[in-house]
C-alpha cells in the first residue's frame, strides 16, 4: 500500500502548518526506531477489495476471510511492538515514540472478528473446522459413519465380482457423484439389480451401484449438500461480521499505511544525510511566535538539489535498507556514499548552495551565465518547501528555516504546444496568467526566464509589471532572468532583492554558487569564447552589443528597415529569374523523358529477340551434350575395365568440343576500353556514361578543356573525354546464357575427373565413379523390408567389379540404416561409402 500511494503521489501533504509539522515530527520518531530494530510490515495485506465485496453483499472465499484475519493480527502486532520499544528505552522514550504512538491510539483491531475467524477456521489447511457450528458437527459425524458403511459395502461386492472373475482387479470408483465398483460388461449378471451408472470407452466395462448400495448412496448425497449448505452459511456469517467491521477496518489501514509512509520518510533521510526543517509562518499559532522575530524568511545551509544528489549516491538499493540495518553499519555505508559517488567523484556534485533569503523580501530576482544554476537552484527551493511540507527532512547542514506556503505555483521549462497552437511566449504566458489566478498570501510562486520568448523591451515591461503585482500578493516569488532591467527594481523597492550565480572569469566557467544582493551578467560572449568559437565572430559580436546600447536603438531600427528593403527588392528579383529558369528547365526535361521512353521500348524488343535466340541456342547445346552422354552409358554396359578410362576421354573431348562451338568471344562493355587514346569523331555514335552507356552522337569534336559536345535524342550536351567510349561491334549480349551453360557442363566435367582421380588409388577393377540411371537403386517411398528386398536383388545382379548408387534418402533414418546393416553383412559387398556433404541421401557399395 505505501508503494502504490508513493508512485501516485498520493502521500500526505500538510494543509496547515501544524499538519506538516505533526509529519516531521512522525519521521523524526521513525528515525529513532529504525536505530533500534528492525521493522518489517510486510505481513500487513491490502484488503479493502475485500471489505469492499463483503458489503455488496458477495460471499468472501476461506482465503479471503483469512486474509482479513492475518491483516488485524499483524496491525496489532506492529502497535504491540511499538509501545514495547518505547518501554525498553525508558520513561523519557514514550516523547519520543509519541507521534507514532498516537497514529494507532483510536484503533479497533476487532478482536472479536479475529477470535471468530480463528475458531472457525483453520487457516492454515483453509478449512472449516468441525466446531464452527453444532449443526455442521452432525452432519459430518453422520457423513463419516454413513461413508464407512457404503465403504465396506462396496470392498464386499467388488471382491465378490473379483472372486468371480468378473474384473482383473477390485475397482471402487465414484460416478455421478455416486459410489460404485466396475464389472465386466459380460459379467453384469453377477450384480442383478444393480444400476448402471457408467461405462468405459471402450464399452468393455461398466461401472454399476449395487442395490444395496443405493440408499447409502443417497444418504451420502444428503448429508454432502447438508454440509455444503451449512459450510456456506458459516462463511455467510463471517462475511457479514466483515462486512460490519468494515469501517474499522478501514481506518486500520489507513493509519498502518501512516506508519509505513512515517518509516518511508526515516529511510529517506539516512539515505540523504538529512536534517530536520523548521516551518515558519506568518499565521502560526503561539508555538511559532518565537521564530517570528528571526532575521531571515528563509535560511538554508549548504542544501543539495534532491534529484541530482541522487546521482550521486546511487540507488538505495545499492545500500541495505535502514530499518533493516543497525545503526553503526547504516551511518559508515551513508559516510561512504555522501563522500564519493560511484564513479569515484567527489561529493562536491551536487555543488550545495546557501539560501538566505531576508525577511520583509517578496520578489527575489536572480540573474546570471546560461548554464549557471539559475533553474537548479531556484527548483531546490521549490523541492525544499515542498519536502518540508510532506515531513521530509532536507540535505542540507545545520537547522534549516523555511516558510510553510500552502502553494507552490511554478512555470518552469518551455511550454510550447503545437496542438494547443502556443508559441514559446504564449504557452510562458498562460503559464504565468493561471498562477495569478490561483496565488494567495501564503503561495510559493517560481519563474523561470520571465518575460522570455518576445521583444526584449516589451519583455523587460511585461516582467515588471507582473512582479509589481505579485508583491503584494503573495508570500515569496523567485523568478530568473537576463534582463538587466529587472535588477534594478531593488533600488526602488525594498521588497525586492537581487542574487547571481558566480562565474569565475578566470576559468570561464560557473561555479553554481549564489551571490546574495549581488547582480550577474550573461556572460554570453566569455562562454562562447571558452568553449572555443572563432575569434573573428566573438569579436563581431562585441561590435553588435554596442550598436545595442539604449541610446542607439533609433539608429539600429532606421537601418534595420532600410536592410530590410532592400533585402525585399533583391529577393524578388531572384524569385521572378527562378521563375524563368524553372519554365526552360521543365521544356528540357519533357523532352528527355520523351527521348528516355523511346530508347527503353527498344531496348526492351531487342532483349527479348535476343534471348530468345539464346535460349534456342542452348536447347541445342544440351541436346548435343545428351546424345554424348547416352553413347557413354550404352559404352560403359559392355566396356572391359581397361577401357573405362578411354570412355571417359572420349565422352570429354566430345563435350569440350560441343561447348567450345558455342563459347562466345569476349564481351566488350562500353565504359572498358582500355584505349585512353581514343579521340571521338564527329558524326560518330558513341556511348556515354554520364547517359547509363546510351548511343548518343558527336556533334562537336574533342576541345581543349578535354569535353566533347554530344547529342542524345534532341538534347545536347557536353561531357568529359574520358566518359565516351566507341562501339565495339561484338556477338549479342543476349547470349550471356551460353557461358552460364559452359561453366555449368565445366563444373561438372571437373567434379566427373575429380571423381574419377579420387578412385584411383581403390585400383582400377571397379573402373571411374560415375553414377548413371543403370548402377542406381532408388530405394525412397519403400517400407523398410521392400527396400532391403529390392536392395539384395540388385547387388545379386550386378557383375563383378561394379558399383551401385544407393539412393535411401534423409526422412526418419529406418531405411538408411537397414541399407548400411544389409552392406555389412552381404558377403559380395567390399566395402562401402556413406553419403557426404556432396552428396546427401546416397551410399555408394563396391561389389565384387
Amino acid at each position: 500500500m505505501g508503494l502504490g500511494a508513493t508512485r501516485d503521489a498520493e502521500i500526505p501533504i500538510g494543509g496547515t502548518p501544524a499538519e506538516s509539522r505533526k509529519l516531521l515530527d512522525q519521521t523524526a520518531a521513525a528515525v529513532l526506531a529504525a536505530e533500534s530494530r528492525r521493522w518489517d510490515l510486510a505481513g500487513i495485506e491490502d484488503v479493502s477489495a475485500v471489505v469492499e465485496s463483503a458489503k455488496k453483499g458477495e460471499l468472501l472465499t476461506i482465503g479471503e476471510i483469512c486474509m482479513v484475519r492475518r491483516m488485524l493480527s499483524a496491525a496489532r502486532k506492529v502497535g504491540e511492538e511499538l509501545e514495547a520499544t518505547a518501554a525498553a528505552g525508558g520513561p523519557d522514550s514514550f516523547g519520543r515514540y509519541s507521534p507514532l504512538l498516537e497514529i494507532l491510539y483510536d484503533c479497533d483491531f476487532c478482536m472479536d472478528l479475529q477470535w471468530k475467524i480463528e475458531y472457525c477456521i483453520d487457516c492454515n489447511l483453509s478449512t472449516i473446522l468441525d466446531r464452527a457450528s453444532e449443526d455442521l458437527e452432525i452432519i459430518r459425524s453422520e457423513r463419516k459413519s454413513n461413508m464407512e458403511k457404503l465403504d465396506s459395502l462396496l470392498k464386499e461386492v467388488s471382491a465378490h465380482v473379483f472372486r468371480a472373475r468378473g474384473i482383473d482387479k477390485p475397482i471402487i470408483t465414484k460416478r455421478r457423484s455416486r459410489m460404485c465398483v466396475g464389472i465386466r460388461a459380460s459379467h453384469r449378471y453377477l450384480l442383478s439389480g444393480g444400476v448402471v451408472l457408467s461405462v468405459s470407452s471402450s464399452g468393455a466395462t461398466y461401472f454399476m451401484e449395487p442395490k444395496e448400495a443405493v440408499e447409502l448412496n443417497n444418504m451420502e448425497v444428503r448429508l454432502s449438500n447438508a454440509e455444503r449448505d451449512e459450510e456456506i452459511a458459516i462463511l455467510s456469517l463471517l462475511t457479514s461480521e466483515i462486512a460490519d467491521a468494515g469501517i474499522q477496518i478501514k481506518h486500520i489501514l489507513d493509519r498502518v499505511l501512516e506508519i509505513d509512509l512515517a518509516f518511508a520518510r526515516a529511510s529517506y533521510t539516512r539515505y540523504i544525510n538529512g536534517v530536520c526543517p523548521t516551518l515558519s509562518s506568518d499565521h502560526s499559532d503561539g508555538s511559532c511566535d518565537a521564530e517570528a522575530n528571526h532575521v531571515q524568511l528563509v535560511d538554508i545551509e549548504s542544501i543539495r538539489h534532491p534529484l541530482l544528489l541522487e546521482s550521486s549516491l546511487g540507488h538505495p538499493s545499492d545500500i541495505a535498507a535502514p530499518n533493516f540495518m543497525d545503526s553503526a553499519s547504516l551511518n559508515n555505508s551513508m559516510k561512504g556514499l555522501t563522500s564519493r559517488d560511484n564513479s569515484g567523484v567527489s561529493s562536491d556534485f551536487p555543488v550545495p548552495i546557501d539560501i538566505k533569503i531576508e525577511r520583509g523580501t517578496k520578489v527575489l530576482v536572480i540573474s546570471g551565465p546560461n548554464t549557471g544554476g539559475k533553474t537548479a537552484s531556484m527548483k531546490t527551493l521549490g523541492l525544499a518547501s515542498l519536502m518540508s511540507k510532506a515531513g521530509m527532512y532536507l540535505p542540507a547542514k545545520g537547522s534549516p528555516k523555511i516558510p510553510w506556503f500552502d502553494l507552490i505555483l511554478a512555470d518552469i521549462g518551455d511550454h510550447q504546444s503545437l496542438e494547443q497552437n502556443l508559441s514559446t511566449f504564449s504557452g510562458h504566458i498562460s503559464r504565468v496568467c493561471k498562477i495569478l489566478d490561483v496565488a494567495s498570501a501564503e503561495s510559493l510562486v517560481l519563474i523561470d526566464e520571465i518575460g522570455s520568448g518576445t521583444d526584449p523591451s516589451e519583455g523587460v515591461a511585461l516582467s515588471a509589471s507582473i512582479l509589481q503585482y505579485l508583491k503584494n500578493r503573495i508570500h515569496l516569488a523567485v523568478v530568473t532572468t537576463h534582463y538587466a532591467d529587472l535588477t534594478l527594481l531593488k533600488k526602488k523597492d525594498v521588497q525586492f532583492e537581487n542574487a547571481a550565480m558566480e562565474f569565475s572569469l578566470q576559468t570561464l566557467q560557473p561555479t553554481y554558487r549564489i551571490l546574495w544582493g549581488s547582480t550577474g551578467d550573461s556572460n554570453a560572449l566569455n562562454i562562447a569564447k571558452s568553449i572555443g568559437f572563432d575569434r573573428e565572430i566573438i569579436e563581431r559580436a562585441k561590435q553588435w552589443v554596442e550598436r545595442l546600447r539604449p541610446e542607439r536603438q533609433q539608429e539600429r531600427k532606421g537601418l534595420l528597415y532600410q536592410s530590410l528593403l532592400e533585402e525585399r527588392d533583391r529577393l524578388k528579383a531572384q524569385a521572378e529569374k527562378a521563375a524563368s529558369l524553372h519554365v526552360d528547365v521543365m521544356k528540357l526535361y519533357e523532352e528527355i523523358l520523351h527521348e528516355a521512353e523511346d530508347i527503353d521500348n527498344r531496348q526492351k524488343a531487342l532483349m527479348v529477340k535476343e534471348m530468345h535466340h539464346a535460349q534456342e541456342e542452348q536447347k541445342a547445346t544440351e541436346m548435343q551434350i545428351q546424345a554424348v552422354v547416352e553413347e557413354f552409358e550404352n559404352n560403359l554396359e559392355d566396356a572391359r575395365p581397361d577401357q573405362l578410362n578411354s570412355l571417359v576421354r572420349k565422352c570429354e573431348s566430345s563435350i569440350a568440343s560441343i561447348l567450345e562451338a558455342h563459347q562466345p568471344g569476349e564481351i566488350e562493355f562500353p565504359g572498358r576500353s582500355d584505349d585512353a587514346s581514343y579521340l571521338p569523331q564527329h558524326g560518330e555514335q558513341v556511348h556515354v556514361k554520364g547517359l547509363g552507356n546510351k548511343l548518343a552522337t558527336v556533334v562537336e569534336e574533342t576541345g581543349d578543356d578535354d569535353t566533347v559536345l554530344v547529342q542524345f535524342g534532341k538534347v545536347r550536351v557536353r561531357v568529359n573525354k574520358n566518359d565516351v567510349r566507341a562501339v565495339v561491334n561484338n556477338r549479342s549480349q543476349a547470349s550471356s546464357s551460353i557461358p552460364q551453360l559452359r561453366r555449368k557442363s565445366q563444373n561438372n566435367n571437373e567434379e566427373l575427373q575429380n571423381q574419377v582421380e579420387g578412385n584411383k588409388d581403390e585400383g582400377s577393377l571397379y573402373g571411374p565413379l560415375l553414377q548413371t540411371s543403370r548402377n542406381t537403386v532408388d530405394l525412397r517411398g519403400m517400407r523398410v523390408e521392400e527396400a532391403a528386398l529390392e536392395l539384395d536383388m540388385a547387388i545379386s545382379s550386378r557383375g563383378p567389379y561394379s558399383v551401385i548408387f544407393i539412393i535411401h534418402g534423409m526422412g526418419t533414418g529406418a531405411i538408411k540404416e537397414r541399407v548400411l546393416e544389409i552392406l555389412k553383412n552381404h558377403p559380395r559387398v567390399v566395402k562401402y561409402e556413406q553419403e557426404s556433404p556432396l552428396n546427401y541421401g546416397c551410399t555408394v557399395a563396391y561389389i565384387n
